[in-house]
């Protein structure tokens, strides 16, 4: 008996412990990312240890992991593969992204201060009963490349556009 697992949990219990909804604790399990033993009741029944299992996800979800990836990570890891290289790699991926982000951003944050005062000096030469044209400001001065909806290869703010 010393190989038994101790199934103490019940999804709703999972997931209150967890911070996250039955829901996700029931999509969790349709992607084969926690196991659930189900009893004669019906009832899905989780050992301790997936506490900590449903925390690990939700902590690599946050560091921008998907639920794809994870689901292959943990497939191999449960499989007795050793995936850790391959992680390092699609986390070393993912910090060059948020990387390339981030300076995106800072871009985009400069353009639209030097923008906004811009504005201001229209606005302080403008009555209050005239139009600025503020907006049509902007098509004497193009965003740069990568800031505009068709730059960086479709994507806006990390997100392929739809066309």
């Amino acid at each position: 008996m010393k190989d038994e697992i101790v199934l103490d949990l019940q999804s709703g219990t999972l997931a209150r412990l967890c911070g996250v909804s039955p829901d996700t604790i029931r999509h969790y399990e349709r992607l084969g990312l926690i196991a659930a033993v189900r009893g004669e009741n019906g009832y899905r029944r989780f050992p301790r240890e997936t506490v900590g299992r449903v925390q690990l996800i939700r902590r690599a979800l946050a560091i921008g992991f998907s639920l794809a990836e994870l689901t292959r990570i943990l497939r191999q890891r449960d499989s007795g593969e050793v995936p850790c290289r391959g992680v390092h790699a699609m986390a070393q991926a993912k910090l060059a992204d948020l990387d390339a982000r981030i300076a995106e951003l800072i871009e985009m944050r400069a353009e639209l201060a030097s923008i906004i005062d811009e504005w201001d000096e229209r606005l302080d030469a403008t009555r209050d009963s005239q139009p600025a044209l503020l907006l049509e400001g902007l098509l004497r001065n193009p965003p740069h490349p990568t800031l505009s909806p068709g730059g960086r290869e479709g994507k806006v703010r990390g997100r392929k556009e739809k066309r």
